[in-house]
């Protein structure tokens, strides 16, 4: 009888297990549910702060209006490891750079977020952080 409960022990062990590691994948949302391909955005700002995170990485930026009203915007951009393999390091951008970021609107056009595609610096270099969305034919970030 030890025996069976034993058995019993293990596998519902494993079964919560599976299910424990199976939440986050559960939990990530597709580009589609939560950015707007079609709605292009560009802002240009100081950049307050990057989270170089799992599953994706975060890029902030205070933004300021004509008339002097400062907003900040987050972008969501790839996982660290897909920024590394492209190129970019933690040391690329640092958090009082001027910046360029360009992407796809967050489809909540109320807030001040996006998907990053492309960061750029004020002296030109520029980084792949993410997906690419609808953006016109021959634009820089349509490569």
């Amino acid at each position: 009888m030890s025996r069976k409960i034993s058995k019993m022990l293990v596998v519902v062990t494993m079964s919560f297990a599976m299910l424990v590691a199976a939440l986050p994948a559960w939990a990530h949302h597709a580009f589609a549910a939560a950015f707007d391909a079609d709605k292009p955005v560009v802002v240009k700002g100081v950049l307050t702060e990057i989270r170089l995170e799992n599953p994706h990485s975060w890029f902030f930026v205070d933004v300021t209006d004509g008339n002097g009203k400062v907003a900040n915007w987050g972008f969501e951009a790839s996982t660290p490891t897909s920024l590394i393999r492209s190129g970019f390091s933690p040391k690329s951008l640092k958090v009082g750079d001027q910046v360029t970021i360009k992407g796809s609107h967050a489809r909540d056009l109320t807030k001040n977020a996006g998907a990053a595609r492309e960061i750029t610096l004020a002296d030109g270099r520029s980084f792949i952080v993410g997906p690419q969305g609808n953006e016109p034919a021959g634009s820089p970030a349509d490569r």
